[in-house]
């Protein structure tokens, strides 16, 4: 844990986060947050929630919180890989590190560019005939997991952007490992691959791995007025490329 939970962080969270006793165990719902979802052609604003299932409860919020900046959550989810064409074989083949957003790649979030991003990989590695798309499900929030992630929100909501916020609540900014990933990438495919991020830690990660990138691609888009400060925050602080 990078440090401990600060009393005004916990003060903006204390009220959104309720215990439901469950047959001996404790569930914790945080929320709501708000959450701009384009549905339809329209802009609908929804409230969300997460829940979380633990053993025992805690003996309060903030035990709470310092518990879960400390706990190993996001190895208990399961990632996964489409590909499509000749992807051991093609000349060039497109793979995209993408990781999970539940709320921008299920509900169309507008608050990040993450459903964008999904779905533009997958036209992209279509249109070039030969690709993989690796979903990796324990990126939730940067590696902070769901529950987290919408601790996080509420904080963004109170002026925290997305690297304060997370260090606010004890966790690294980016705190995602691309190690198993690679793995796999290495398991079905020997050649060099064009590699569609914007993120200079998973070009990185790649090459570091042995990975032969031909070329990177940036996929910027998206953007809207609830995430406009959140792509910018990427771009000057987190180095964000854009494209070559």
């Amino acid at each position: 844990m990078l440090s401990s939970i600060s009393k005004d962080v916990y003060s903006l969270l204390d009220s959104k986060i309720q215990l439901i006793e469950r047959d001996g165990e404790a569930m914790y719902l945080v929320g709501p947050v708000r959450m701009p979802v384009h549905l339809d052609g329209r802009t609908v604003t929804f409230q969300w929630y997460s829940w979380l299932t633990c053993s025992e409860a805690a003996v309060n919020y903030e035990k709470l919180l310092e518990q879960l900046a400390q706990a190993d959550l996001a190895n208990l989810q399961q990632s996964s890989v489409l590909v499509y064409g000749d992807f051991a074989e093609a000349e060039d083949a497109v793979t995209r590190m993408h990781s999970i957003c539940h709320t921008g790649d299920i509900f169309g979030s507008k608050r990040c560019d993450c459903g964008f991003q999904l779905k533009q990989s997958m036209r992209m590695i279509a249109d070039r005939g030969a690709g993989a798309l690796f979903y990796l499900a324990n990126h939730e929030g940067r590696g902070i997991v769901l529950f987290s992630k919408a601790m996080a929100y509420l904080l963004q909501e109170n002026g925290f952007d997305t690297i304060d916020a997370n260090h606010a609540l004890g966790f690294a900014d980016d705190a995602r490992s691309y190690e198993e990933a690679v793995l796999v990438l290495k398991s079905l495919r020997s050649k060099p691959v064009t590699l569609l991020t914007n993120n200079p830690n998973k070009i990185e990660a790649l090459t570091r791995a042995g990975i032969t990138l031909t070329e990177r691609q940036s996929i910027w888009g998206g953007v809207s007025k609830f995430n406009e400060a959140y792509l910018q925050t990427k771009r000057t602080r987190s180095g964000h490329l854009e494209q070559l």
